[in-house]
């Protein structure tokens, strides 16, 4: 299987590209590859490009030989808004939400959240988190990349979410009669999870105000860092995606 990196660069078919530094320090003093082998670019848009390295070095080079129009995006979108937890939880949350499809992930700020983030330290984990979906992205197969919002209250994502559409808007509550498979149809999904311990029960009943369903996933509690995972999966599962 040929390596595959994320290069935010103009491609095109026949052209030499000097590959960004990261990928080009990954490619060249990680990997230790050369002079005609071959790799896998992809610029987010859609598709993906097969190339070969020409020269490497100071910089590495290499010619665009293909291009691949093939999409492995889930068939309908789904946004995973993520109760702000602990930073290894989250690294896993970025990490797993770009595997199975999720399109959009939104750290939300909530009453039992541990972290508290100023400006700086808010800015630079997002950037760690764009990262973490990237290399997961380039990972798993996929040529767009999930999009990582910045961090907002619960209230801020509640108004956010009406921008949603169409899509079927639920927020996970363990106590919840009605099981997400028992509301998947094919449409666009956007799921509210809790941080450690949970969304408060006011939280709940503010989402619910703003339209969001309350819905379990079974007998069993999830931690915050699969919930949102496991409700991607439920979802895509009911629409043959697995």
């Amino acid at each position: 299987m040929l390596h595959r990196f994320h290069c935010p660069l103009p491609l095109s078919v026949g052209s030499v590209s000097t590959l960004p530094d990261k990928v080009a320090h990954h490619v060249f003093r990680v990997l230790r590859m050369q002079p005609g082998d071959r790799l896998v670019l992809f610029d987010g848009l859609g598709g993906e490009y097969h190339a070969r390295i020409e020269a490497v070095g100071s910089v590495v080079r290499v010619r665009i030989e293909a291009f691949d129009a093939v999409e492995r995006e889930a068939p309908v979108s789904i946004v995973l808004a993520q109760g702000l937890a602990a930073s290894e939880r989250m690294d896993f949350v970025m990490q797993k939400a770009a595997e199975v499809g999720i399109a959009r992930i939104i750290p939300v700020r909530t009453a039992r959240s541990i972290v508290h983030l100023d400006i700086d330290r808010a800015r630079r984990r997002l950037a760690h988190w764009q990262g973490i979906a990237v290399a997961a992205s380039e990972q798993c197969g996929r040529n767009r990349l999930p999009v990582v919002e910045s961090i907002v209250t619960l209230p801020q994502f509640l108004a956010l979410s009406r921008e949603y559409g169409d899509a079927v808007r639920v927020v996970l509550d363990p106590e919840a009669s009605v099981p997400l498979s028992q509301r998947v149809r094919r449409q666009p999904l956007c799921v509210l999870a809790g941080p450690e311990g949970g969304l408060a029960d006011e939280e709940i009943r503010m989402a619910v105000q703003a339209g969001f369903e309350p819905t379990g996933l079974g007998p069993r509690i999830f931690r915050t860092e699969t919930v949102g995972v496991v409700a991607a999966s439920v979802w895509l599962a009911g629409l043959g995606e697995f």
